[in-house]
């Protein structure tokens, strides 16, 4: 095939994945005053937490009395797109690593200081502001072959009947999207807003924390916060949600 030939056929191909895209935010599954919520920070509670994330990078931290900012300066230049390319491959510990798990190898290895616990509200803040500086940029997970393993390690997770009702993620929101599940309705399962308010929780919470409470809710062992297996699916789903547009710090029900 001539080359120019060839790329006529990729574009065309590219147009009609496109045009029959039919993935969609879990805020289209939501009722208007929560898709609200989400879309106005002045109504959005996950600001306050951003308001605080804030704070810590501007704040000196550790033994070099070093702040984010002292190395990467205005978050909002230096982190527009940052959080659109997470999870990625690290170097030095040779695995995929979520936006959270960089935070604190900064912390560790530039700062001097101690890690800040998963989940805590100081680690989700500092997330939350990175994530905010992104926010509206399409998911794009770096087409990198060495994460190729955990893609595929978190796309059979994703496909795996889990725990005592033997179900799987694809089952509830590959298969059942748009179907209803104890009154509320089942979205596809795109990672677009994390971390994220959620309402149930009445604050903050991360996507692992979010996947462990499925599992938690089909009765199967809950891995560690930062176990490979939660990674994987994070590395997965971000393939999954490419092209998307980010909504982070998002509101769910």
């Amino acid at each position: 095939m001539p080359a120019r030939l060839g790329v006529m056929v990729l574009l065309l191909c590219a147009a009609l994945v496109h045009a029959g895209d039919t993935r969609k935010s879990g805020a289209e599954f939501m009722n208007p005053s929560t898709q609200a919520m989400q879309r106005d920070d002045t109504q959005n509670p996950a600001m306050l937490w951003v308001g605080g994330g804030e704070a810590l990078w501007l704040r000196k931290a550790g033994r070099s009395e070093q702040s984010c900012a002292g190395c990467h300066g205005d978050a909002k230049v230096s982190m527009r797109g940052v959080a659109a390319r997470y999870p990625a491959f690290d170097t030095r510990t040779k695995a995929a690593l979520n936006l959270g798990q960089r935070i604190n190898q900064c912390r560790v290895n530039q700062q001097q200081a101690e890690p800040l616990r998963a989940e805590s509200e100081e680690l989700l803040g500092i997330e939350s502001y990175i994530a905010l500086q992104s926010r509206g940029m399409p998911q794009a997970p770096p087409a990198d072959p060495r994460l190729q393993p955990a893609r595929e390690r978190g796309q059979r997770l994703f496909a795996q009947r889990i725990g005592q009702l033997n179900l799987s993620c694809a089952q509830c929101h590959d298969s059942n999207a748009g179907n209803r599940l104890g009154g509320s309705t089942i979205p596809q399962g795109h990672a677009l807003a994390y971390p994220i308010y959620r309402l149930e929780w009445q604050g903050m919470g991360s996507l692992q924390r979010r996947l462990r409470n499925c599992m938690s809710g089909v009765r199967a062992e809950v891995p560690a916060f930062n176990a490979q297996e939660l990674v994987d699916l994070e590395v997965y789903l971000a393939a999954r949600d490419k092209g998307m547009k980010l909504e982070a710090p998002g509101v769910r029900p």
